[in-house]
This record gives C-alpha cells, sequence and structure tokens, in this order.
C-alpha cells in the first residue's frame, strides 16, 4: 500500500470521527443548559456554582480579598485590599526609617571583595578542616547591621499583613460553602415530585411514573 492510500485512509478516518463528534454534540463542547427557577437571582445562581476548589487555589495567589472577591463579597475584598497595602505601607516605611550601622563583628578572619567601593562584600573564613598546614576555610557573607526605630513598624506590618491575608482565606472559604448551601437549601424547598405505580394488563407493562416539579 502506497502513502497516498495511507494518506487517503487517515485523512477518511479523521473525517469519520470529527463526523461522529459534531453529530453527538458542539464541537466546543459548551456546558448545557439547565432549568433553573424563575425566582432565582442571577447573583443567587452564581453563589450555587461558585467552587470551593477555585477558592483554594486562588490562595496560592497571597492578594487580600481575593477569595471575597470570587465569592462575590465585593465590599469585604476591598476592604482587605485597603487593610493589607496598610501593612505594606507600613513595612516600608519601617525599611526607610532602617538605618545601616557598618559591618557586624566577627571572631573570624574577614575576607574582603572589591574593597572600599559599593558592591563591597565581607566574608567570614570559618576553618572547617585541616590538613598539615593546609587549611580549609568555608566563606560566609558578613551583613551590615542595621539600627533605627522602623524595626516595630516592619514587625507590625507584617504581622496586619499575615492576619489580612489569612483572614481572607478561612473566612472566605467559609463565605463560599455558605452561600452555596443557602441557594441550595432555598430553593430545594420548591422541589415537588410524585412517584405513583403504572400497571398496563394488556401489554404486561408496570413501572413507576416520577413527576418532578418547581
Amino acid at each position: 500500500m502506497n502513502k497516498k492510500t495511507w494518506f487517503f485512509l487517515v485523512l477518511l478516518l479523521g473525517a469519520s470521527l470529527m463526523g461522529q463528534h459534531i453529530s453527538q454534540g458542539d464541537i466546543l463542547s459548551e456546558t448545557p443548559l439547565y432549568p433553573v427557577p424563575v425566582d432565582m437571582t442571577f447573583e443567587e445562581y452564581q453563589d450555587m456554582n461558585r467552587r470551593l476548589t477555585i477558592g483554594l487555589a486562588l490562595s496560592s495567589v497571597p492578594i487580600p480579598g481575593i477569595i471575597h472577591q470570587y465569592a462575590g463579597e465585593k465590599k469585604t475584598a476591598k476592604k482587605l485590599r485597603m487593610i493589607g497595602a496598610g501593612g505594606l505601607i507600613t513595612m516600608i516605611a519601617g525599611g526607610i526609617m532602617m538605618e545601616e550601622k557598618g559591618w557586624a563583628d566577627s571572631p573570624y578572619e574577614i575576607f574582603t571583595l572589591n574593597e572600599g567601593q559599593e558592591n563591597e562584600k565581607r566574608y567570614e573564613k570559618i576553618p572547617i578542616n585541616q590538613f598539615g598546614d593546609d587549611v580549609g576555610y568555608n566563606l560566609v557573607p558578613l551583613n551590615k547591621e542595621s539600627e533605627g526605630s522602623g524595626g516595630g513598624l516592619i514587625v507590625l506590618g507584617a504581622t496586619v499583613l499575615i492576619c489580612d491575608i489569612l483572614y481572607d482565606w478561612l473566612h472566605g472559604w467559609k463565605t463560599i460553602v455558605h452561600k452555596r448551601d443557602a441557594v441550595r437549601y432555598k430553593y430545594g424547598q420548591q422541589l415537588l415530585f410524585s412517584v405513583a405505580p403504572e400497571i398496563d394488563p394488556s401489554s404486561n407493562f408496570a413501572g413507576l411514573n416520577f413527576n418532578l416539579y418547581f
């Protein structure tokens, strides 16, 4: 069988599979429509379809208010963003108030790179082994000490920001679950159904007739 024949068979098979897929439904595979109670608002419809899994996935983005935004609580989300911004600004202000005092002291010998320049770096030469007169060292970066009254502001701002994000996560997840349950409970009470036996002796048929009403 030559290449042209193989190509024709593959093309024919692909067209057949595509035709079956189109005949079974839309090629874009949109979610099918389901009946919705007439008095259900669009907001309630959104609440009913919110997913906790998406809320948990959004937790990977440490932005205050992102969970409440997804839960439909826009006012709360805005407040949480403002509180988070306040914590971040406090941290920045604390960092500005801190001043570098100078290089920290060390009981070990100091190795200096680019001495006297802006990119000067210092390392502690910490001995780790010795073979005769040869000594091996581990170079540990030496940092500059800081001083000032900004340390407390940094801790305060970080605490506010962390608590803000944790509240958004925990209360946001709870809100998603509560809204879903509230909508399903409200409209679940409106579901009425009846079951009636159905018997047809002439055709030897017996079954149940199930009716569902909104």
